[in-house]
């Protein structure tokens, strides 16, 4: 651990030489006999703690501290009196110093309050570099697409960044989601406060309430202390509400509740207290189909939906998928020290033709599988997974299909040929499973079946409003 860099400033040398011998160890120690001087020091050193007398010639500890903290507000300041008084201290305190001693002091308290002193400055600094790292990495500058579907989504993050709306944020499985949410509030007016996330559809029916809203001891089995909900947890932050169309009808009449009032009350209190949140929603399901079946209500609708935004699913703009990619594989290159710099044309040309319904994510695990297994310095189709389509646009009969049986590889090309069918399928009826079935002349429940058979759902292929509402 580096040394805490210390300047003394006072005017008699005994108390210089008590730091010297007193703070002789993990510490890089400098003294000033006067104001003027240590001010001068301070300006242009680099210090983490400042120890100044009050009373000094030419330039008090007072005036030294407003100095200090007008040029290098980061120093953590401490005064030194010998005339001890409440409204010194509190001038003092004031005027930002972290602390006072009343001289005489014991050199082990001076030596407590200065460690305490460069700590802070140390916790300031790692919060500091806490922050610009979440800039860095949720940030604007961190998403990528140069589609005009994609343009307009960022025209729409940075209006929405800059207002306090609720924000309702729409897209298909793995289109990104909660990069979007959290690059909103990283560059938004919240951006110094918390950023607390809840997946809707994770949380069992019955513990959901208390998780967004908390409870007080004693009010269930199990509630052994009092409990703060996520929305207390984000005050003066950001609550995201992921997969929002999972609530159950009775907690979206309690949120909507909340969202008009600006309170929350926990389980068996009866007192409202209020919250200063701002919300940020997430879903894949179609709200307003939802709303029609009953199983979303109109009211809560309406609330999320101030401030609409649709992620477009990556097959409706293949023209980021080589920018994609080419961040995908800096970054997991980066981490798994690979030396493979690119794509063969081929396999380049695959991943634009495939039509990830798995979006952003599915692309991501792609590219970090293939290069784990890629040896040369490009990756090629061999690294790809197998329903990469080939040059001719028909996937691909793996290398390794002569080591099954004659079952298995028709098997293989059966699932293959289904999961491209299903696809076809239902983009042609926009996510109809009845209209879909009749056309496949099986039974609805059928397709239902081999939808959740291979991983798809009716939502992913509905068509959606991208329009933002005025």
């Amino acid at each position: 651990m580096n040394n805490i860099r210390l300047l003394v400033a006072d005017d008699k040398e005994s108390i210089l030489k008590l730091f010297q011998d007193a703070f002789a160890h993990g510490f890089d120690i400098t003294t000033a006999a006067d104001g003027q001087k240590a001010l001068a020091m301070a300006l242009n050193g680099n210090f983490d703690v400042v120890v100044s007398d009050i009373r000094m010639p030419g330039l008090d500890g007072l005036t030294l501290l407003r100095e200090i903290k007008h040029a290098r507000p980061e120093v953590e300041v401490i005064l030194m009196t010998a005339f001890a008084s409440i409204p010194n201290a509190v001038e003092a305190m004031k005027e930002g110093a972290y602390d006072y001693l009343t001289k005489p002091f014991d050199p082990e308290e001076a030596l407590l309050v200065v460690q305490r002193a460069a700590e802070r400055k140390r916790l300031r600094e790692q919060a500091e570099n806490l922050q610009s790292l979440l800039q860095e990495t949720y940030g604007f500058r961190n998403l990528v697409g140069k589609s005009p579907t994609m343009r307009k989504v960022f025209e729409l993050m940075r209006r929405a960044a800059n207002a306090e709306a609720t924000v309702l944020i729409m897209g298909e499985s793995g289109t990104g989601k909660e990069l979007v949410a959290r690059a909103i509030h990283c560059e938004g007016l919240r951006k110094d406060r918390r950023f607390v996330a809840v997946n809707c559809g994770a949380i069992p029916e019955n513990l959901i309430e208390s998780e967004l809203f908390g409870h007080k001891k004693g009010s269930f089995t199990g509630a052994i202390a009092d409990k703060r909900g996520l929305f207390e947890e984000a005050e003066g932050g950001t609550l995201f509400l992921d997969e929002v169309g999972e609530l159950p009808l009775p907690l979206q009449v309690k949120l909507t509740r909340v969202l008009q009032e600006r309170a929350v009350r926990r389980i068996g209190e009866a007192e409202e207290r209020p919250v200063d949140v701002r919300i940020l929603a997430a879903t894949n399901v179609d709200l307003k189909e939802a709303v029609k079946e009953g199983k979303f209500r109109e009211d809560l609708f309406y609330r999320l939906n101030i401030f609409p935004i649709r992620l477009p699913p990556l097959r409706e703009r293949r023209e980021d998928i080589p920018l994609l990619a080419a961040l995908f594989l800096e970054r997991h290159g980066r981490q798994q020290k690979s030396p493979v710099t690119g794509f063969t044309p081929e396999a380049l040309s695959a991943l634009m033709r495939y039509d990830w319904p798995g979006n952003v994510r599915e692309l991501q695990n792609a590219i970090e599988r293939a290069l784990a297994v890629s040896d040369g310095p490009r990756i090629g189709m061999g690294a790809l997974p197998e329903e990469m389509p080939e040059a001719g646009g028909t996937p691909r009969i793996s290398s390794a299909a002569g080591s099954l049986t004659y079952h298995e590889a028709v098997q293989l090309a059966v699932d293959r040929t289904s999961r491209d069918y299903l696809g076809a399928l239902m983009r042609e009826f926009k996510g109809n499973v009845t209209k879909a079935a009749e056309r496949a002349g099986i039974e609805r429940e059928s397709l239902h079946r081999l939808l959740k058979r291979y991983g798809m759902r009716s939502e992913m292929f509905k068509e959606k409003d991208s329009a933002p509402q005025k």
